[in-house]
């Protein structure tokens, strides 16, 4: 009897899973339409300008990454509101998703109200 265990090879491991987005073409928005790209997948400048409104990312893959220190009592407040939307919402999401919501709130009010957003008058 064999007591080694059969792992998979680094060929395995490392294969491409067929997962990746088209380098040209279209990509897909929550209302099911398709936008044209550009080479790196991203919308031609002039429709980035006209769609400036950001939206939350939701549960997607995100290929860029930052990292954000928070005090011990801020990331309390966070896993609360975490709880507490799970509990009084019923809305399970993960610390991330709130982070990208937050952010994607701030930045539409910018975009709405410019100097008299709320990130304007809480940095300035």
């Amino acid at each position: 009897m064999n007591r080694r265990a059969s792992l998979p090879g680094a060929d395995e491991l490392f294969r491409s899973t067929g997962a990746k987005a088209p380098s040209t073409g279209t990509t897909g928005t929550r209302s099911g339409r398709e936008q044209p790209t550009d080479g790196a997948g991203r919308q031609p400048a002039a429709k980035r300008e006209a769609e400036a409104t950001p939206e939350a990312s939701g549960r997607v893959r995100h290929d860029q990454k930052i990292t954000v220190y928070l005090t011990s009592q801020e990331l309390l407040d966070l896993e609360q509101a975490r709880l507490r939307l799970r509990a009084e919402f019923d809305i399970g999401v993960d610390r991330g998703r709130i982070v990208r919501e937050a952010v994607a709130e701030l930045l539409q009010d910018l975009h709405d109200r410019g100097p008299d957003s709320a990130m304007v008058r809480r940095l300035s």
